[in-house]
């Protein structure tokens, strides 16, 4: 019963410091639609609804849901599930409340205590609620099955059920299940609290003023090389600084999930997020050897473009995201990068844009950037009876408007799966990326098609790539790096040296000889928060931008309908496998030629560029 947040974004928001004042009105949260404050009375009666429900549940159902499958109506499996679904909610209104209150300000001690209070509180009440899922899963398949086709209500809950019985193979017998529950509390998620903590807390020297993580990971894409040399310095001496502490929790979390990997029964170190995601462990190692396949025609031909137009034999790596000198510095208000987004959305379908709209109109965004405030940007679905809530960290710039963009495209999909209810509105990150890179790319098309000038083209279309290069090559390189350390880290605890060299082996081989991994860049591994948080998540970027590429090819070519098709797939939440949901389009994640597909769109942009870059000269 633990839950994770969405994990942020790995893209940081860039723009000066300085340009604040432009920015207009930036928006924060209203809470308030969770719970008007901790003391609160709706607050504290949901306190006291999830122990005495959970309780009461426990005494209900806990060695009965045999018997069950035999009964129908308020006695059958289907009326247990229901009154799961409801706990489910009411707790998770409750650890996203504290969650969101937490990352607002993850250095205020108050926000820390309180956040840890309510998992710990939560966790004990799910140990109450454990059984249910692990006895569900022990119910012989032929009277699960007879119980779907008799009771209606179990029928309705059809897909959760059967998506909870592919976990049936590595499930542990009841008391070490619950061990592994409670004890998560003082493991990973200790570890987990630990990082962001610090991570949060640190700050970055630059020209001797002390600057927070996205100022200065901002700064490495200054038009001034001398800036990005020093925020990379910076950068590199405050990782360097702290290189021990994040070398052991990287060290621990991967002996963590190596011991629950292998008493569960996972082949592989990243089979058990596979099944996560419920997504086939060849469609994901089809995907990585097609990108890894690409590098040269996709990253290193880039790089090496880019280079040139730098007026540079080899970039450093401070200078990989340095802007062309055709980007625009003008900043972009809150304003024109809320009605852009909007507008783009509107041109696709009305009824999403209308969607968007409630989260700039609501108090659904958070957008200024804080000193503690996490990092980056995420979604958080919340629960169904609520509303999610997206959280960037705005700051002007393009690539701040494809942020949003992007983190609006998670909310309109969040809304529209709610309608699942708890259970089964939740989407596997395969194709949780879906609705986000999609807006993300309607709202890049909308402003390229106004772009006549072909600097600014240049410039756009460039960025696009960098963006996606940074989506599908980055990515997958983390991806790599990932399995080279816990590949490493079973035959013993690894150096900070050494999970360096296993993250230089992949940067240069997806980066290119095009750009030089100069001293400092060993450390840069240890701010990526998705190696903590959730190990072999960042291929599901990966993923997302390529069956999107190859969506909007389809899109591109009129496809009657396809508007339609498109919610449709949205609002299924977790209902359906990703072929179920791709075959309306024509597509099948399964065939290697899918991924070549997806990866075309992006050689094609690039070869515009490259045409582009003749023309001019």
């Amino acid at each position: 019963m633990t839950r994770n947040f969405v994990e942020p974004r790995i893209d940081f928001a860039p723009a000066d410091a300085a340009a604040a004042a432009e920015l207009g009105d930036l928006p924060g949260w209203n809470l308030g639609d969770l719970y008007p404050s901790q003391a609160s009375p709706e607050f504290q009666n949901d306190m006291k609804k999830a122990e005495a429900d959970s309780l009461a549940f426990e005494a209900k159902w806990k060695g009965k849901l045999d018997a069950a499958t035999e009964k129908t109506g308020d006695d059958g499996i289907g009326a247990a599930v229901r009154e799961f679904e409801a706990l489910e909610d009411v707790m998770g209104r409750i650890i996203s409340f504290a969650g969101l209150t937490y990352f607002t300000n993850t250095t205020d001690p108050a926000n820390g205590k309180f956040y840890g209070d309510m998992q710990s509180k939560l966790t004990d009440l799910g140990a109450h609620l454990l059984f249910f899922s692990l006895e569900l899963n022990r119910i012989a398949d032929d009277r699960i099955d007879a119980a779907l086709n008799n009771d209606a209500l179990a029928g309705h809950y059809r897909p959760w059920i059967e998506d909870l019985r592919k976990d049936k193979p590595y499930q542990l017998d009841d008391k070490t299940e619950q061990l592994f529950l409670e004890k998560s509390m003082t493991g990973a998620a200790a570890w987990n609290r630990l990082f962001d903590e610090t991570m949060a807390s640190l700050r970055y020297t630059i020209d001797g003023e002390e600057v927070p993580l996205e100022i200065a990971l901002n700064q490495l894409q200054s038009p001034d090389r001398d800036a990005r040399r020093a925020a990379a310095q910076a950068l590199a001496a405050t990782f360097k600084e702290n290189i021990r502490t994040f070398t052991l929790i990287t060290n621990t979390l991967a002996k963590d999930k190596d011991i629950s990997d292998r008493w569960r029964g996972f082949a592989d170190i990243a089979d058990s997020r596979h099944l996560a995601n419920r997504v086939e462990p060849e469609v994901v190692a089809a995907l990585a050897a097609a990108v890894r396949e690409a590098y040269p025609r996709l990253s290193h031909r880039y790089y090496a473009m880019k280079a040139k137009w730098l007026g540079m034999e080899q970039m450093e790596f401070w200078d990989r995201n340095a802007p062309l000198p055709e980007t625009s510095d003008a900043t972009i208000s809150w304003d024109e990068a809320r009605d852009t987004v909007l507008s783009a959305y509107g041109a696709f379908a009305p009824e999403m844009a209308d969607i968007a709209k409630d989260f700039f109109d609501k108090g659904w965004i958070d957008a200024p950037v804080r000193p503690g405030k996490a990092p980056g940007a995420f979604a958080h679905p919340t629960v169904p009876s609520a509303h999610p809530y997206v959280l960037v960290n705005y700051m002007g710039k393009p690539r701040d408007v494809m942020t949003l963009a992007h983190e609006l495209g998670h909310g309109v999909h969040q809304v529209l799966a709610g309608g699942q209810g708890a259970l089964m509105a939740s989407t596997p990150l395969t194709l949780a990326e879906t609705a986000s890179v999609f807006g993300e790319m309607l709202t890049f098309r909308s402003l390229l098609d106004k772009t006549k000038d072909k600097r600014e083209r240049k410039a756009m279309l460039a960025q696009k790539v960098e963006d996606m290069i940074n989506t599908v090559v980055r990515q997958i390189a983390f991806y790599e790096f990932e399995r080279k350390l816990h590949t490493a880290r079973k035959e013993g605890e690894l150096t900070s040296d050494q999970i360096g060299d296993l993250w230089l082996s992949v940067q240069e081989e997806s980066l290119g000889p095009a750009i030089r991994i100069s001293e400092g860049y060993e450390t840069y591994w240890a701010y990526i928060p998705h190696f903590i948080h959730s190990p072999f998540y960042v291929y599901a970027y990966a993923f997302g931008d390529c069956l999107v590429n190859s969506l909007y090819a389809v899109y591109s070519q009129a496809d009657a309908g396809f508007q339609t098709k498109y919610f449709d797939l949205l609002k299924a939440g977790g209902t359906k496998h990703h072929s179920e949901l791709l075959k309306p389009f024509g597509l099948d994640a399964s065939d290697p030629s899918f991924w070549s597909k997806g990866l075309s769109m992006i050689e094609g942009l690039i070869d515009e560029l490259e045409a582009l870059d003749k023309a001019s000269s």
